[in-house]
């Protein structure tokens, strides 16, 4: 039986609730503390470079693309390798998409709470770490 959009959405839990700056918001949102304090992440990003989000939005619709297409591929019963390089393609563009994301998260956020300093620094770079790791995988 097949999942409804709904149902397959549902399958992608969202990320806990955490500061991702280290500072009190700037877009209304305070936020305090690390995760483990229970702090909540703002909403929002500290900023968002006009070219990185278009850019993004112009690759996950091409994404959204690759992905029917291998949905059809797949149904087509067409030839194993063939599938597997449409799958690694879109794994690129995915890889391409964090990368921007990165970049804006270190020169937005990232730059507040290192300038900051103390334990949201000290937390931003745990957070970097960790996001660092989950890219290059």
């Amino acid at each position: 039986m097949a999942k409804s959009r709904t149902q397959d959405r549902s399958l992608v839990a969202p990320a806990p609730a955490r500061p991702c700056c280290g500072h009190g918001g700037g877009n209304g949102e305070s936020h305090a503390g690390s995760p483990e304090s229970g702090a909540t992440r703002p909403l929002h990003a500290v900023a968002v470079e006009a070219d990185i989000k278009e850019a993004n939005l112009k690759q996950l619709r091409r994404i959204e693309g690759q992905i029917r297409g291998i949905a059809s591929m797949i149904e087509d019963e067409r030839y194993c390798a063939d599938i597997i390089t449409q799958v690694s393609a879109v794994r690129e563009s995915l890889h391409s998409v964090a990368r921007n994301l990165m970049r804006n998260h270190i020169k937005h956020c990232a730059a507040r709470a290192m300038s900051a300093g103390g334990k949201p620094r000290d937390d931003m770079v745990d957070e970097l770490l960790k996001l660092v790791a989950k890219v290059a995988r």
